[in-house]
């Protein structure tokens, strides 16, 4: 007897969720270190990526967790860290609009590169923006 996975479909044929509609965990994980890796390799991306100083692998496990639940998924973030409280988390760094924009231009680019559906793709852009212009705290 084979036992059937719950669909991640509703009865109308769409995604339950985000975190369904952009493939689950493993999609996740790839859009996250494509994410970092861009960060790394792309000039464009360099006040960004100096504000992660030396080594990106806590970072890229913390996005990874945090987004998998944001997105509808698994809740890896909060069973390990209690609520995200992002703001917070984020006030020792300093994020202003240069920050911010280099944030979500590379997220940006690793959606198009990981093949995100552009639907959902202006759905978490639009969502991305806001949270990231919330986290400036600095001019």
């Amino acid at each position: 007897m084979q036992i059937e996975e719950p669909s991640p479909r509703k009865a109308d044929g769409q995604f339950a969720t985000p975190f369904d509609w952009i493939g689950g965990e493993e999609r996740v994980r790839a859009l996250v270190d494509r994410f970092y890796d861009l960060m790394d390799l792309e000039p464009g991306y360099a006040a960004l990526r100096a504000s992660h100083g030396n080594h990106l692998s806590d970072a890229r496990d913390k996005l990874f967790w945090f987004l998998c639940g944001w997105l509808g998924g698994p809740s890896h973030y909060t069973e390990r860290f209690g609520h995200p409280r992002l703001r917070m988390r984020h006030m020792p760094f300093a994020i202003g609009i240069l920050e911010r924009d280099q944030w979500l231009a590379c997220m940006d680019q690793a959606m198009r590169e990981q093949g995100v559906d552009p639907a959902l793709q202006q759905r978490l852009n639009n969502s991305f923006f806001q949270t990231a212009d919330w986290m400036r705290n600095t001019p």
